[in-house]
């Protein structure tokens, strides 16, 4: 990646972290930014966004500190809000590769996770150059008198600033502006904009250059099908493309409630197909932990929740289009086209022994998921918007990628109760909108055909494994993971080693078996193997495509000499009674017939 304007520093950083071609926002944002233009940004996920305000950013510290002494440089000059832990986490560690070579220079802190907001104060002391954090994070931190840049803002970046708004953080947002200079550069950077977004511009940006970009090859590049099916059909579905291996690669499948997050991971382990889950339900370095393992190739399947998109309701006239003007025929529905979404009771009655959320979570953008070769909306995102961030995860920067998400059509909702998700009834209406949105930027939505009479043998053993995943199994599953982030948390490390009594009942706590595990449901039978390897779109002929060939080698030759006679298949044929011998045994009737 070359750019004249960037330090020789910052080139060799980047060439280390084999970034040779700039994407498109970042070629049209950097020298803008350099420049010192308010920048509101639209490129979809995955396109390169946060290099595109943290390189200007770099590039204008080193600026500064090259040209004033070294006493007037220990100040805070950068603060980038973005609407979840993991993806400040996630940007700082862009930084940190970016500022390999002047570490020295530039100093860059997280205080986005989970220390107290007191013992912040020593870090925020020694003023680093750049601090990452969440809206609330901050707004705490300039509360408690912790953070103080009224005299040494330049740059303020909002990443995900659609998202930063739907998680409710635009109340804080405003708080923390009165905090802020008058005069300093800012940066909107988003995947869509929205009405809340354009009041966010107006209210930060001066004379704004509004980049709206779409990649040449983006459409090419990601594949999106649909299928539509009753809810049963959907663990039927899963369990068929995963186990017989029709999508290879690392796959996210994406759930709306982490009930079915832990029910379809139990679902899958009793066909020992390995998944991890990520729920807002886990603490914060579980979260971490677990991206890296999936990262690392440990797992293939990771099942996530984006449960946070149920907290609001769906309106399409806050939605706006890629061009930036809102989408007028959708707006005219009037209140037919808001649509409202609820939790599900259980997840509204959450027991005590089940920790609270964490309301900073967010897994279908920010984090840095590495090669995905497929997102499967298992569950039907709530909005045109959230499935526009899921498919996000996939086909990034120069890689191919394939959606498959499952419909549910109003006639099957609600037929299987005891699978059943309460968001389906709106599957069909918010399908409509996401055809709508795909269409307009030249992507469509291809149905998917699946060879019912074929997939019909698995059925059974689908019926069988979701009996054995039970509401107790589900609720144990939960908690095994929280009693495992307990023995293992290191906060918790002291106290244990000066009671451990506490460790010792917790080990030695009633045994925790999350579902029974069938291990005949291990491996396919030969002879439920459908005919077609995979499935096919509709009207593509792909012809006979055999899963296993047949070899005429494959049986041992006969030791049989010409003329002998051939032994008969049922070797009961071979016995016949006479009187009260039976013919070619010495044994009697009595002893044949036991």
């Amino acid at each position: 990646m070359e750019f004249k304007e960037l330090d020789p520093r910052l080139s060799r950083a980047l060439s280390k972290l084999n970034f040779h071609k700039p994407t498109p926002v970042q070629v049209k944002a950097i020298p803008l930014a350099l420049s010192g233009k308010d920048i509101l940004a639209r490129a979809r996920t995955g396109s390169g966004k946060t290099a595109a305000y943290c390189l200007p950013i770099i590039q204008k510290i080193l600026n500064a500190k090259e040209a004033k002494s070294s006493t007037d440089s220990a100040k805070i000059r950068s603060i980038i809000l973005v609407p979840t832990r993991e993806l400040a986490e996630q940007v700082t560690r862009h930084i940190n590769s970016f500022i390999v070579y002047c570490s020295k220079e530039v100093r860059v802190v997280n205080i986005a996770n989970t220390i107290p907001v007191h013992l912040q104060k020593s870090i925020l002391a020694e003023s680093p150059d750049i601090v990452v954090t969440t809206p609330s994070r901050a707004l705490a931190n300039f509360e408690a008198q912790n953070l103080d840049v009224r005299t040494t803002l330049e740059s303020l970046v909002i990443d995900e600033a659609d998202l930063v708004l739907s998680y409710g953080y635009e109340e804080d947002v405003q708080k923390i502006l009165t905090y802020l200079p008058k005069i300093f550069q800012c940066y909107l950077m988003s995947a869509t904009l929205t009405k809340d977004i354009d009041r966010l511009k107006h209210l930060l940006l001066r004379n704004p250059v509004i980049l709206t970009l779409h990649e040449e090859n983006e459409v090419n590049q990601l594949t999106q099908y649909c299928v539509r099916c009753s809810e049963i059909d959907k663990f039927l579905l899963i369990y068929v493309i995963l186990k017989l291996r029709l999508i290879k690669g690392k796959c996210i499948i994406f759930v709306n409630d982490i009930d079915r997050c832990y029910r379809l991971k139990l679902f899958l382990e009793q066909f020992s197909i390995k998944a991890c889950v990520l729920n807002s339900e886990l603490p914060l370095n579980s979260r971490y932990h677990i991206v890296q393992e999936f990262n690392k190739g440990i797992y293939d399947y990771i099942v996530a929740t984006d449960e946070d998109d149920l907290k609001a309701d769906l309106d399409t006239e806050d939605e706006m289009s890629d061009d930036g003007e809102s989408l007028k025929d959708e707006a005219q529905e009037g209140s037919s086209s808001k649509v409202k979404f609820t939790l599900p009771d259980k997840q509204q009655n959450t027991k005590s022994n089940i920790p609270k959320k964490d309301n900073e979570y967010g897994v279908s953008r920010g984090i840095d998921f590495i090669n995905v070769a497929a997102v499967i909306n298992f569950d039907f995102p709530t909005s045109a918007r959230s499935y526009t961030h899921r498919i996000g995860r996939t086909a990034r920067a120069v890689h191919k990628g394939m959606s498959l998400s499952f419909v549910v059509p109003k006639e099957f909702v609600g037929m299987h109760k005891n699978v059943a998700c309460s968001t389906a009834k709106h599957d069909e209406e918010v399908y409509q909108r996401v055809e709508k949105r795909q269409s307009m930027i030249g992507a469509t939505l291809k149905p998917y055909s699946f060879d019912m009479k074929q997939v019909e043998g698995f059925r059974y053993r689908t019926e069988d494994a979701l009996r054995a995943v039970t509401r107790a199994a589900i609720r144990e599953a939960r908690l095994k993971d929280i009693k495992l982030e307990i023995l293992n948390s290191e906060k918790l490390k002291s106290h244990f080693e000066d009671n451990p009594n506490d460790l010792k009942i917790l080990r030695h706590d009633t045994t925790i078996h999350p579902a029974r595990v069938q291990q005949h449901m291990k491996h396919v039978p030969s002879y439920l193997m459908p005919k077609i390897a995979t499935p096919v779109a509709v009207g593509t002929d792909v012809g006979h495509i055999p899963f296993r060939k047949t070899s005429s080698n494959n049986r041992r030759p006969s030791k049989r000499t010409y003329g002998a006679k051939k032994r008969k298949d049922d070797p009961l044929k071979s016995f016949n009674f006479n009187g009260s011998s039976v013919k070619n045994s010495g044994r009697s009737k009595r002893q044949v017939l036991g």
